[in-house]
């Protein structure tokens, strides 16, 4: 039987990995935007974030996050941090229990500070999670290019099982059972991007950029291993160098 997925965002990664998973299972795709919806459904495309990018037929957009929840056998979240916490709420009442709840964003919470997986495990206890996070641009993906992303879970068997959900064609899905460690590598990196960014800004050569993308790695690693993380996660493809 193949699992039917529910995944809750319209954004650009979003409505990629929902165009990716469609190759592989059933998917319902939820926006809050009318025009997000009705773009996907009638035009084949998603005309706000992803325009000329033409999406797979068997993707289909509602704005009932009731019937996309309710129906999913694994549930995706592809809202960003700020209003993780508010879908995860409208979602509680209608998930079943035990369903997998992965999640796309990257960031913290910031009035708490926690992580997207610890929100998940607070307002929907007993769900397994999961992260997906890699060096990883929406548009190039949707185009064809080649791209690699980890699926990370604490359970070996459910990980692994989850995999094929994502894995599809030219976008190869590791997996890896440092929950922890790949979260945080997708959200560390975005301190360092954001200096190398600043770098560009002030006319900095490639010698900064490496300097500042080397040295902020091995901070990044450190304090990973720090707060539970295993080394060899940083290493890996979770910083997501790309985002």
């Amino acid at each position: 039987m193949r699992l039917k997925v529910g995944l809750l965002g319209g954004g650009s990664w979003g409505t990629t990995v929902a165009s990716v998973v469609s190759r592989n299972a059933p998917i319902s795709l939820w926006a809050r935007d009318a025009e997000t919806v009705e773009s996907i459904n009638t035009a084949r495309e998603n005309r706000k974030y992803l325009p000329g990018i033409a999406l797979p037929p068997a993707l289909r957009a509602t704005n009932d996050i009731a019937d996309v929840v309710a129906r999913a056998d694994v549930l995706v979240m592809g809202v960003p941090s700020h209003s993780f916490r508010g879908v995860l709420e409208e979602a509680r009442h209608h998930l079943r229990p035990w369903v997998p709840v992965i999640s796309l964003t990257k960031g913290l919470e910031l009035s708490s500070g926690k992580r997207m997986t610890e929100l998940i495990e607070e307002v929907l206890p007993g769900h397994p999670v999961g992260v997906l996070t890699g060096p990883n641009l929406a548009r190039e993906i949707m185009t064809g290019q080649a791209a690699a992303s980890v699926l990370s879970m604490e359970d070996e068997i459910v990980v692994r099982a989850l995999q094929p959900v994502f894995h599809s064609g030219l976008f190869r899905v590791y997996t890896n059972t440092d929950l922890l460690g790949c979260e945080l590598g997708g959200v560390l990196k975005n301190i360092i991007a954001i200096a190398v960014g600043m770098g560009d800004g002030l006319g900095a050569g490639d010698n900064t950029r490496s300097a500042l993308m080397t040295r902020g790695l091995a901070e990044i690693t450190r304090l990973g291993v720090a707060m539970g993380g295993r080394a060899e996660t940083f290493a890996g493809a979770s910083p997501a160098w790309a985002i």
